[in-house]
């Protein structure tokens, strides 16, 4: 076995890590960009409804309740299920770290590569 033959399989992995980072970080730009604009429309709107006296606005409530839901989803985000620290997965955790080595390592370095190179020009 060549050295070429032994390298193809990681080579390929690396690309398509690296064209799935691409996509991934170009994407989640549009849509974090989408997001911000719609509710900078929607506070402007709610601020132009209060400057001509059709609605009152508790600016200190608004506030309250948008950190709750960013904190919510903040915490919702960095919990994932699934994982568990427990003795009797000793052997799954074998696996799976074999399982990096052999793939893992070069899919997210190049996947890690790729999303910020996407989410740069995104």
């Amino acid at each position: 076995m060549s050295i070429v033959e032994s390298f193809g399989p990681t080579a390929a992995t690396m690309g398509a890590g690296f064209f799935a980072g691409v996509l991934l970080g170009y994407a989640l730009k549009k849509v974090i960009k989408l997001v911000a604009v719609i509710v900078g429309l929607f506070l402007a709107g709610l601020a132009y409804l209060q400057y001509h006296q059709i609605a009152s606005i508790n600016w200190n409530k608004l506030q309250t309740v948008s950190e709750g839901a960013i904190t919510t989803l903040s915490n919702a985000i960095v919990q994932i299920p699934g994982i568990s620290n427990s003795v009797d997965s000793s052997h799954t955790a074998t696996t799976a770290s074999l399982a990096m080595t052999n793939i893992g390592i070069p899919l997210t370095g190049s996947m890690s590569a790729g999303f910020t190179l996407g989410f740069i020009k995104g």
